[in-house]
């Protein structure tokens, strides 16, 4: 079975992505993506897998993957149960590791356990549970404290003991996962996010049906192309509010791939809960209150 490519978005003005899940979740798949991965399981039993290896978790199971590494956790519920917080991850790429290496010489240090990532390095539990409540406050933390937290989080993981997951000669493909239809149709959405497309486009690159096109995307996102190529849009719209450039809420619109303004602001509202001009209204109040501090 060939894994689902998953689209990772990082804010234009952040390093690096730190979020939570619960379970079930829609990215909870046999998947893939070019960046790093640290994931740290913070509820429930189950399997997991990444590349050849398949082992049990537990609460605390802590594990760094490597880019193109493809991997999954299934946690053992009971049918219709759910859990609202399962994991937390944080995301980064090899261009913004790289290029924090260069800058500062110590992080060097990073680069044997980068190497051990690419067969999946679980971390004991000692670390951890050192690295739990840094993983907890990246989720919300923001501007430089966001640093100072990956940064004690690189230094406990440097410090642990690692154990490499996937078989020796095991080396993932992603040339030959890409080669799947849908995943071809998932990075065009990508590449061409704010461009007009139809689902009889990503059908015929995906070289399915348009009918066959719908089913097999939801079952690969857990979504419909439409809501899921409003979420991505949204992702973009917020990043573009948030820049410093104060750019018009219309010009947002429309670099972000909407074709009108009414639709724009429905589903902003729809996804986050206020409008567009709400949003940025909060921002200020936020970087105000940051100054006053």
């Amino acid at each position: 079975m060939k894994p689902d490519l998953e689209v990772v978005q990082i804010g234009r003005s952040e390093s690096f992505k730190a979020w939570a899940h619960g379970y079930p979740y829609h990215t909870v798949r046999w998947h893939f993506h070019p960046e790093y991965e640290i994931h740290h399981v913070v509820a429930t039993q189950g399997h997991y897998f990444v590349g050849d290896f398949i082992g049990n978790f537990e609460p605390g199971n802590l594990v760094l993957t490597g880019p193109n590494l493809p991997h999954n956790w299934v946690s053992h519920l009971a049918p219709g149960e759910s859990v609202p917080l399962r994991g937390r991850v944080l995301q980064f790429t090899e261009e913004f590791i790289g290029d924090a290496m260069t800058l500062l010489p110590e992080l060097t240090a990073c680069q044997a356990l980068l190497e051990v990532s690419r067969r999946g390095a679980l971390f004991s539990p000692a670390a951890a549970e050192a690295a739990g409540p840094l993983m907890g406050e990246l989720v919300t933390a923001k501007g430089i404290r966001r640093i100072e937290l990956f940064i004690g989080l690189l230094g406990v993981l440097l410090r642990a003991e690692v154990t490499p997951l996937t078989s020796a000669h095991y080396v993932p493909d992603p040339s030959g996962f890409m080669s799947t239809g849908i995943n071809e149709a998932l990075a065009y959405i990508n590449t061409n996010l704010t461009e007009p497309f139809t689902e009889t486009d990503l059908a015929e690159i995906a070289g399915l049906s348009p009918s066959a096109f719908s089913r097999s995307f939801r079952r690969h996102t857990g979504q419909a192309l439409v809501k899921y190529v409003n979420r991505l849009r949204i992702n973009l719209a917020c990043q573009l509010l948030m820049g410093a450039d104060q750019t018009k809420i219309t010009n947002v619109c429309f670099s972000s791939g909407f074709n009108n303004i009414s639709n724009f602001n429905r589903q902003f509202q729809a996804q986050k809960g206020m409008t567009p001009s709400r949003f940025r209204d909060l921002l200020a109040e936020n970087q105000q209150a940051a100054l006053a501090a």
